[in-house]
């Protein structure tokens, strides 16, 4: 059974130096946010419940609120801080294809990690490795250059959406919609059929 952690101001202050001055991703409780915001409602409503009573408290209320801000921008640090790492790991992870890992990552944090591998896998397909480096190789092995109506057409109808990208005519294609048919040298459209983002009309 994991252990019950107590959120505090001094506990979110080590969390966050631990997080700077550290490279890789602190392991957090996994319902650090959640308990986290608990805690700020209760700060909060003992700041309201300050602001009712006398003016004796007023010393109080100062203190309470001074912490309140000083709790946001920790968070707000926190969380870049994280953001960072994590920005970092999902670059590395699509660069080299290597495996994910997700080491420490809260639920929350694996979506946007996921996302983010996501999102540099497809574009270096479409722009780097489909456009760039084939074309590369192409003009290696072929000094002649590619005309568009030596390369001949197909019809094709998108099944998911696909960003815009250059062929290896250097044209610029798309941005394409799902249900979208398009007129496209049959190079990219047997590639984007086989990468099943289209099928054949």
């Amino acid at each position: 059974m994991e252990k019950e952690v107590v959120i505090t101001y001094d506990g979110i202050y080590e969390v966050l130096r631990m997080e700077k001055y550290r490279n890789e991703l602190q392991k957090l409780n996994e319902s650090f946010y959640e308990d986290v915001i608990n805690y700020v409602k209760e700060k909060r409503s003992i700041l309201e419940s300050q602001q009712n009573k006398d003016s004796i408290f007023s010393l109080e209320v100062e203190k309470t609120k001074k912490q309140l801000e000083n709790l946001k921008k920790m968070l707000k640090e926190l969380y870049e801080k994280r953001e960072s790492k994590i920005v970092q790991l999902a670059l590395f992870a699509s660069r080299n294809k290597s495996d994910k890992d997700y080491t420490n990552m809260l639920n929350e944090e694996k979506k946007l990690y996921n996302k983010i591998i996501e999102e540099l896998n497809e574009f270096r397909t479409y722009i780097l490795e489909t456009a760039l480096i084939s074309n590369i190789k192409k003009d290696m092995d072929k000094p002649k250059e590619i005309k568009t109506e030596e390369i001949g057409f197909k019809f094709i109808k998108f099944t998911q959406s696909v960003p815009r990208f250059v062929g290896e005519d250097l044209n610029i294609y798309g941005p394409f919609k799902s249900e979208d048919v398009a007129k496209l040298p049959i190079y990219v459209a047997e590639l984007l059929v086989k990468d099943d983002r289209a099928k054949e009309l």
